[in-house]
């Protein structure tokens, strides 16, 4: 089988040659690896097993701004800064009427620029399963915009506001996503998403709130990549198992990254409760393990989870975390991909 077909026939939870290999890493895991095994990324991608290819839209006009004073800038102009992605200086809609919301200066979905793009899936066509889209974390945005607290006051308090920042914030996602589509639709395989509902200890909103303000706008989302042909799959960290049936409903097809360590992410129950729902993407513990553990270990607990996940398909595997940490030893990252090679096969 090609990666590509691997990859979509698990997505229709059937057994392909052997389990998909998914790699997701930080620009400083990347290039210690590179270093370290002394090749080019395509060659690193090679050598991990990776069956999936990226290829991304660029933004100009006014979105296509820096941030001189801070570390990064969203499009809907919330500067950023401190470790990592950082944290929001303000929150301009804090106290905003519902006037003033309609009023921002939202970002215009025209100035996504997608004309790079099919170019560089060409280069994977056929060969690989190629993401694109919009990664779309209007949660994460509207979180910015008020304030996390005061967010989850005003979903209770002043509800009409939430919908109404949530509602610009998607509108811009839908309508440059479907752009891009209508430029690439065509060469691309799945709309990966991505938005953080969980902490360590459970969902950070409950399954009412989560219906009543979150579901219907990644529907909206899923029914667009789905409009095109295409597998949705949504990149979520935490302790979800409380959401995954909404997920679910919401017309999701895959599930990303399976944190193991947050509470009620047991594999054995996932798989048995939703495994033939939704496919499942990652689950190897990517701190406890690939940060901390040996190759050994790595190996152990990866043949483990792929025990557990694979049969009938609808599993992808991979590290629990979006992002392979630049902390994380080389070898270890080696290990996992090596044991999904060899303990993954279905034949």
């Amino acid at each position: 089988m090609t990666s590509r077909e691997r990859v979509l026939t698990a997505f229709e939870h059937k057994k392909p040659d052997r389990v998909p290999a998914w790699c997701g890493a930080s620009p400083d895991f990347w290039e210690k690896a590179r270093q370290e095994l002394g090749l080019d990324d395509e060659e690193l991608r090679l050598r991990f097993g990776d069956d999936f290819r990226w290829v991304f839209h660029k933004y100009v006009g006014s979105l296509s701004r820096t941030a001189p004073t801070c570390l990064t800038e969203t499009v809907f102009g919330i500067k950023r800064d401190g470790v990592g992605y950082g944290q929001p200086l303000s929150h301009p809609l804090a106290e905003a009427s519902l006037k003033e919301i309609h009023d921002y200066p939202w970002p215009d979905p025209t100035e996504v620029d997608a004309s790079s793009m099919r170019a560089d899936a060409e280069k994977y066509r056929g060969e690989y399963a190629i993401f694109g889209g919009q990664w779309s974390p209007f949660f994460h945005d509207v979180i910015d915009m008020f304030g996390m607290e005061n967010l989850y006051f005003k979903m209770y308090d002043e509800p009409e506001l939430v919908d109404a920042a949530i509602q610009h914030i998607v509108d811009f996602y839908a309508e440059s996503t479907t752009r891009i589509f209508d430029a690439t639709g065509d060469v691309i395989d799945i709309l990966f998403m991505g938005n953080d509902f969980g902490s360590q200890t459970g969902p950070m909103l409950g399954v009412e709130l989560f219906d009543r303000f979150i579901l219907p706008h990644l529907r909206r989302l899923s029914d667009i990549g789905h409009s095109y042909g295409l597998k949705t799959m949504l990149h979520c960290c935490g302790g979800i198992a409380p959401l995954i049936p909404s997920l679910i409903e919401s017309g999701l097809d895959g599930l990303h990254a399976i944190q193991t360590t947050c509470q009620g992410m047991d594999l054995a129950k996932l798989k048995a409760d939703f495994g033939d729902k939704i496919l499942f993407n990652g689950g190897i513990d990517s701190h406890h393990v690939l940060i901390e553990g040996t190759p050994e270990l790595v190996r152990e607990e990866t043949q483990h989870v792929l025990e557990i996940m694979m049969p009938g398909g609808g599993y992808v595997a991979g590290a629990t975390h979006d992002y392979i940490l630049g902390e994380t030893p080389v070898e270890n990252v080696v290990a996992m991909f090596d044991a999904i090679r060899e303990y993954g096969s279905y034949s």
